[in-house]
């Protein structure tokens, strides 16, 4: 089963086309999108799951509706799945915008599977998510936690200048110097980052950890980050086969990851 996880920007907007060619060439069994801003039609969705011949419809595809932000705005999380989804969730309380909880039948087992989109602003903000996540979101059983979570992990190459990169392109919402506590505390509660790549190949080559490509400020500051994940259980560690960053050119700000369960 291929599992993709993408935060597609802003609904897609005109660059829908090119996700959906995105998503035919990977053909994932099983994917998680966040920042869905005006799919409440469920138009955009059904047209995600017919590119991959999946069923346009209930049980297959999965809307949880945020909550709206200041602007009025809805960052949605879409949930596709070519097997169903089963038990489905929607959680708006104590997050900022969405957590889509499923189950999708893997053949010999069920996965318990969220879908998540942490809060842009601050690391204090994520934290308070963070533990209102982890009430629902266990890494017992076979269980898949994806997303846009906003965070910085300790275990990728990060410069050692990184926070003088991040102050030049005016980026303050992973704090100076950078907090990785996020990160950490799922970590300590269990979960695995299922993009481990050798710290070598992460040296190497960007395309091994780097999902959030930065160019701003008045100086151009360039600053590779990671803010997507896809985190598993212990259980479903062992069935993980591949994991790895998908370049999506310029059909969003965010790259995608794919990962292999066996």
């Amino acid at each position: 089963m291929r599992i993709l996880s993408w935060n597609i920007e802003n609904g897609g907007a005109d660059r829908f086309e090119a996700q959906l060619e995105v998503l035919r060439a990977t053909v994932p069994d099983v994917v998680v999108l966040q920042e869905c801003l005006g799919w409440d039609d469920g138009h955009r969705l059904a047209s995600v799951a017919a590119a991959l011949d999946i069923p346009p419809s209930a049980p297959h595809t999965f809307l949880a509706v945020a909550n709206a932000r200041g602007s009025g705005r809805r960052f949605h999380v879409g949930l596709v799945s070519r097997t169903g989804l089963h038990q489905r969730v929607t959680h708006t309380d104590g997050v900022a915008h969405v957590v889509a909880e499923a189950v999708v039948d893997l053949g010999t087992a069920p996965l318990a599977l969220f879908g998540v989109h942490l809060v842009w602003s601050d690391e204090d903000a994520r934290m308070l998510e963070v533990e209102r996540l982890m009430s629902w979101a266990e890494p017992v059983g076979l269980a898949l936690l994806a997303g846009d979570l906003n965070a910085l992990t300790r275990a990728d190459p990060y410069p050692s200048d990184v926070d003088e990169r991040l102050r030049r392109a005016g980026i303050d919402k992973y704090g100076h110097p950078p907090r990785f506590d996020v990160t950490d505390r799922l970590r300590d509660a269990g979960w695995i980052d299922a993009l481990q790549p050798a710290a070598e190949a992460r040296s190497q080559d960007p395309n091994a950890w780097v999902t959030a490509r930065r160019k701003r400020g008045e100086e151009g500051a360039v600053v590779d980050a990671r803010s997507d994940y896809v985190l598993v259980s212990p259980a479903l560690w062992p069935r993980v086969a591949r994991a790895a960053v998908l370049d999506v050119g310029s059909a969003s700000d965010h790259q995608a990851i794919i990962v292999d369960i066996v």
